[in-house]
């Protein structure tokens, strides 16, 4: 292997359940639990590094809520439809966890942290 060449040693990939539309995010919302929903722009490096983070944060080891994923580029109303039940104005990148249909916590651009997440839950 190179000096360069990528690792493939961490195949496992985020457990992200990816929202496409309204439906599947009322779906997930009136679920009972912890729900934890990122919205993301595929556009923004900002957006990028706050997921990153976030994705390499979070601990996959203690018991998970849903983890939901919302691409802002192709699902805005997916992202509109979650401010509205939420009354949180969108922002992005941006982080909102919701228990049992009730915000509890929400934070955007570099305040978003896997750790406080999971402290919350």
């Amino acid at each position: 292997m190179g000096l360069f060449s990528k690792s493939t040693s961490n195949t496992t990939a985020f457990p992200w359940k990816n929202l496409h539309s309204v439906e599947e995010l009322l779906e997930a919302f009136e679920q009972p639990g912890d729900k934890v929903f990122f919205k993301h722009s595929t556009r923004c490096s900002v957006s990028s590094m706050a997921l990153r983070g976030f994705e390499n944060e979070w601990s996959l080891e203690k018991q998970q809520p849903q983890l939901y994923f919302i691409d802002l580029i192709a699902h805005r109303d997916v992202s509109n439809k979650l401010a509205e039940l939420t009354k949180v104005t969108h922002e992005s990148p941006q982080l909102i966890v919701i228990r049992n249909s009730e915000l509890i916590h929400d934070a955007s651009h570099y305040k978003i942290d896997a750790q406080t997440v999971q402290n919350l839950l």
